[in-house]
């Protein structure tokens, strides 16, 4: 015996209807007409569409919606139904053969439920003690549509038995009823007092809730005592409230001779739910894995309306979605412009206004009328106000209101501005004694020469905007301004607020505050006025010397930009290392730290982590600080600080320049760093395999030279690198040598002179700028 379950639904389409006033009669005749024709045509425009153009849209008295259809074209899949057009009225049905007895008695898309009719039910004729029978899902429940089982109940009526509902897979049960009369006689079954019928709640009748849901059942009933078998037993799964209305008609009224009278069960009401790509529903026992199934994609999705929205139907239950209009809409959301707004000032039953009712896209405003206030929501919540009164109060209250809100914006202002000078001043004192601490012994009027105001530096930025921003990174970021002066310069503004980070911008201050050399980035001067000291430089405009090398592509700066770029570098290097008062060490050398100008013309910067060291001492015992990659090793390992680090890192900045590579991140297959990979491969005569293949194509035989210096500098033992004055020296007669075999190859291109040209795997003649021990190496490649 086949049994579908239900859920009780109020129907949710409704209309306002209109009527024609009395008076309207007394128009004239072309004034009524047209006013009927402008009616209709409001009706029509406001009436939202069910189905797609062209599509049947009923089946009898029942409205089928899309993405259901009766006809080919006109459904989702899965929602395909039947007209039966052999019953007065036609009857909907559901396609295909094992569920076509049932009979869809409604369609409600803001629920995605459908309402059908079923005559599924176990009927116990007297003298049985016990019946049992199935109940399963139109195609054992591996369609589109499932139970709505929470609005639907396992019914019972009878006396003296005990029944229950269980699942077929594990015989569990899921839903018991236990009946008991108060008196044999089942007119005692009905409270006489008041005329009405008592709830079935096991006097006679049981109904009780389906807690788990599964395509197929088990249902079944014994008898637990003596006479009563003598009645007819029902035993069926219904919609919640059916047996409530037709409970008083089932009792009989002649005891014993009849049996008990039955209802009609060839119409039971059922609800199934419905949803969209819905999948087998998941059985008990497995667990829902709760993934949303609305589609991300807008295109891809059922809910074409554009004031849709989708509902996820992902449960225990069942897979899938629906849509539903959005509040303030109703209409069908599966169409283009199938949600329309509900106009609620039109709809007073829903949406009760005793006032002025305006009409909104998606909802309504309801407001007592001018002149008047309360509670428009309800009769009489409107109370009309004092004019002479209200005018005077709101005068009063608005100049009251004005004056304090004027008064207290200026007293907040002032309190801020205070507050905000009182913060400036502390930190300018905090960080002007610093800075005057690392000047003791030299000018101190330099660190007073370049101070400059914070608001100075806000105009310059227009308060620090985010379009001023040029750069930025985990621990600041650099904007670009425009000083009164009309100098355009770079700010440098810390985010990190530490004690590392305010010495190490007083300690760049006090250095390039002794500085003057056109490959150093020159330091405009500084603001004191917040937490962390801002630096102001001159704006370099080109960018860094790493943004430039490392670019995507095979070409980057041409060979003989970059062998210059070294020379200036190199320049500046020796410069602090020897022609200032106190010997600086950079102790940050690396490609991002130096900026190009639109000449490419070197400026080294960021002085955070520079050290001055006395010209009398050897070095000093300091914290490590640099950037793996470039970092001296010696340093990092007995944290010894004197200038040969900063020849190391340079030494790494040539390799960087040779071979495109990035020291920070780079590793050979063997797991060696770059300097180390480096000077293996050119010991080994190999250094193509790690050149830049574009410094192999402009270079000549001063490459070697210059990887033969890079290897001198990378020497782990600090003793046996050359000092940055001998460094720039090699390099300038490498340059000067570059720049001659050049002018002696366009001179004679098509000669063999006494310099022929280098091209590497290829045996050359050694040239007498070349070093000495060029000649000891020979680069093999293409």
């Amino acid at each position: 015996m086949v049994m579908v379950l239900g859920l009780t639904m109020e129907d949710p389409s409704h209309s306002c209807r209109r009527s024609l006033r009395p008076d309207t009669l007394q128009l004239p005749m072309v004034a009524l007409v047209l006013a009927l024709l402008l009616w209709s045509a409001a009706a029509e425009v406001e009436t939202p569409p069910m189905g797609l153009p062209g599509c049947p849209t009923t089946c009898g008295n029942i409205t089928v919606p899309y993405p259901f259809g009766i006809s080919p074209s006109c459904f989702l899949p899965g929602f395909n139904l039947t007209c039966d057009h052999a019953h007065d009225p036609p009857r909907l049905l559901f396609s295909g053969s094992s569920a076509s007895r049932l009979q869809i008695t409604g369609i409600y898309l803001n629920k995605a439920t459908v309402r059908i009719v079923s005559s599924g039910a176990i009927i116990n004729e007297p003298l049985l003690l016990s019946v049992s029978g199935t109940w399963a899902l139109p195609g054992n429940g591996d369609g589109t549509f499932v139970l709505s089982y929470e609005n639907n109940r396992f019914v019972v009526v009878g006396c003296d038995a005990e029944a229950k509902l269980s699942l077929v897979q594990k015989g569990e049960a899921i839903a018991r009823c236990i009946l008991s009369c108060s008196l044999d006689d089942p007119r005692h079954w009905i409270p006489t007092k008041g005329g009405g019928c008592n709830e079935c709640a096991g006097n006679g009748c049981c109904q009780a809730n389906i807690s788990r849901f599964s395509p197929s059942y088990q249902i079944g009933y014994r008898i637990i005592r003596g006479q009563t078998h003598l009645m007819r037993f029902v035993v069926l799964i219904a919609e919640k409230g059916w047996i409530e209305g037709v409970w008083c008609r089932m009792v009989g009224l002649s005891w014993p001779y009849r049996k008990l009278p039955l209802p009609d069960l060839s119409a039971v009401p059922v609800v199934l739910e419905w949803a969209i790509n819905s999948t087998q529903p998941v059985y008990p026992g497995i667990s829902p894995d709760y993934t949303s199934r609305c589609p991300t994609n807008r295109a891809s999705s059922a809910c074409k309306s554009s004031n849709s929205l989708c509902v996820d139907m992902n449960s225990v239950v069942r897979s899938g979605y629906t849509c539903q209009c959005s509040a303030g809409y109703h209409g069908n959301p599966y169409l283009i412009d199938g949600c329309r707004d509900i106009d609620e000032c039109k709809d007073p039953d829903n949406y009760p206004c005793f006032g002025e009712c305006t009409n909104l896209p998606g909802t309504h405003q309801c407001r007592c009328p001018r002149g008047s206030h309360g509670n428009p929501s309800v009769i009489d919540g409107c109370i009309k106000s004092s004019t002479g009164l209200s005018i005077g109060l709101g005068v009063g209250s608005g100049v009251l209101l004005l004056i304090l809100a004027v008064g207290t914006i200026f007293l907040v202002h002032k309190i801020v501005a205070q507050r905000k000078k009182r913060t400036r001043q502390r930190f300018f004192k905090q960080n002007r004694g610093q800075l005057l601490q690392k000047l003791v012994g030299q000018r101190a009027d330099i660190g007073e020469r370049m101070i400059i105001t914070l608001q100075e530096l806000e105009r310059a930025t227009n308060n620090f905007d985010k379009s001023c921003e040029l750069a930025g990174g985990a621990h600041g970021i650099v904007y670009k301004g425009i000083l009164s002066s009309q100098h355009v310069v770079a700010i440098k503004k810390s985010k990190i607020v530490v004690q590392k980070e305010i010495d190490d911008f007083i300690n760049e201050v006090a250095i390039l505050s002794q500085i003057n050399h056109r490959n150093i980035v020159k330091l405009i001067g500084c603001c004191l006025e917040t937490e962390v000291p801002l630096l102001v430089y001159e704006f370099i405009s080109n960018g860094t010397l790493y943004s430039h090398l490392h670019i995507r592509g095979p070409i980057s700066l041409s060979w003989k930009d970059r062998l210059r770029i070294a020379v200036e570098t190199a320049r500046a290097l020796t410069y602090l290392h020897s022609f200032v008062s106190t010997l600086i060490i950079h102790r940050d050398i690396k490609s991002p730290n130096i900026l190009l100008d639109d000449n490419l013309t070197v400026k080294l910067s960021d002085f955070g982590a520079s050290r001055c060291i006395p010209i009398d001492q050897e070095g000093v015992d300091t914290a490590v600080q640099g950037t793996l990659g470039y970092l001296d090793p010696m340093y990092h390992t007995t944290g010894q600080l004197n200038e040969k680090s900063d020849v190391y890192s340079f030494g790494v900045l040539l390799i960087e320049l040779l071979t495109r590579k990035k020291p920070v991140s780079y590793r050979s297959s063997q797991g060696f760093a770059l300097a180390n990979h480096f000077v293996t491969l050119l010991s080994e005569h190999n250094l193509v395999e790690i050149l830049d293949p574009q410094v192999t194509r402009e270079g000549d035989g001063e490459v070697i030279d210059v990887s033969l210096l890079a290897a001198i500098c990378v020497k782990v033992r600090g003793e046996e690198r050359p000092a940055m004055r001998q460094v720039e020296m090699t390099l300038e007669s490498i340059q000067a040598a570059k720049d001659f075999s050049s002018d002696v190859a366009d001179d004679d291109i098509s000669s063999e002179g006494t310099y022929t040209r280098h091209r590497f795997g290829v045996d050359q003649k050694e040239r007498p700028e070349a070093s000495s021990h060029a000649s000891m190496f020979r680069i093999h490649g293409d």
